[in-house]
């Protein structure tokens, strides 16, 4: 027995001396697809129904909004002031929700049943893998569905005849922005979850977000202190973006939008780093 413990011990210290050897400490270890390899294992073990059933519900809205609503509203007011149909109008939005839906999911109920129930983070830890390979791979998984959600759309767009620039396939590599924003951003606070309770707190604040981002209706509707709390939020950025975009109509206010986002994603995967570190490096 003291010879198995001996060699487990000299193991453990073997890789935790090689962490603190390479370049980036213990806290980056350049094996990000070894995350992102086990992650696609289990998804298609497991989870691939789940994936597949979060592109609908975007399209469903389209439909019964967009179709069926658009035709008794009309034509409205869209970027740069040109008229579109209703359905034009809602859909780049619908694009920004289904992006925020899929990265926010994987970042954050993924992320909490790993962390609290499978304890697949610490596991992962014990090995050579830092937090910037866990959080990194983790994120890109997120943005691996917010991109396929976002490519599935935008092939529907078509279909249906909203699309009317070749701009618009600008809107995939977006909606993978707005995606990596929540994804990052998720992934981070999830980490301060504890109880199913809390993450209900999740769901609170990403509903009034889809309802209130000038999704279905635009941003002057609203009295002026509700349209500050509004474009302080992330996804009334993503919606603007996504819809500039797929009209092909760009301003100043585009680059806002994507800085905004730039600054989302560092500070994120600030976050959720240190968190992985404090929680499990100690």
């Amino acid at each position: 027995m003291s010879v198995l413990t001996g060699s487990f011990n000299a193991g453990e210290n073997s890789v935790a001396e090689a962490a603190r050897r390479r370049r980036f400490g213990p806290t980056y270890s350049r094996n990000v697809r070894a995350v992102v390899a086990r992650g696609l294992m289990a998804t298609k073990s497991s989870n691939w129904m789940v994936m597949v059933s979060g592109f609908f519900e975007p399209v469903l809205y389209l439909i019964s909004m967009g179709v069926g609503l658009g035709a008794i509203v009309g034509p409205v007011q869209g970027p740069g002031g040109q008229e579109i149909n209703y359905a034009a109008y809602i859909a780049p939005a619908l694009l920004a929700v289904s992006a925020m839906n899929g990265a926010v999911y994987d970042s954050t109920w993924n992320v909490f049943f790993k962390m609290n129930f499978a304890k697949l983070y610490q596991g992962m830890l014990y090995t050579s893998l830092g937090p910037l390979d866990v959080a990194m791979g983790e994120i890109f998984l997120a943005l691996l569905r917010g991109a396929m959600y976002a490519t599935g759309f935008t092939a529907v767009m078509g279909v249906m005849g909203l699309i009317t620039t070749p701009w618009a396939i600008l809107m995939i590599p977006a909606s993978v922005l707005i995606a990596f924003g929540f994804a990052s951003f998720g992934m981070g606070i999830t980490s301060f979850m504890k109880t199913f309770q809390q993450m209900d707190w999740i769901n609170f604040v990403m509903l009034p977000m889809f309802l209130f981002s000038a999704t279905f209706y635009p941003l002057s509707v609203y009295p002026q202190s509700i349209q500050w709390l509004i474009q302080a939020m992330p996804l009334w950025h993503g919606v603007e973006l996504l819809r500039q975009i797929s009209v092909g109509v760009f301003s100043p206010a585009t680059a806002v939008h994507v800085g905004y986002y730039l600054v989302m994603i560092t500070l994120g995967i600030l976050l959720t780093t240190a968190r992985l570190r404090k929680l499990f490096l100690k």
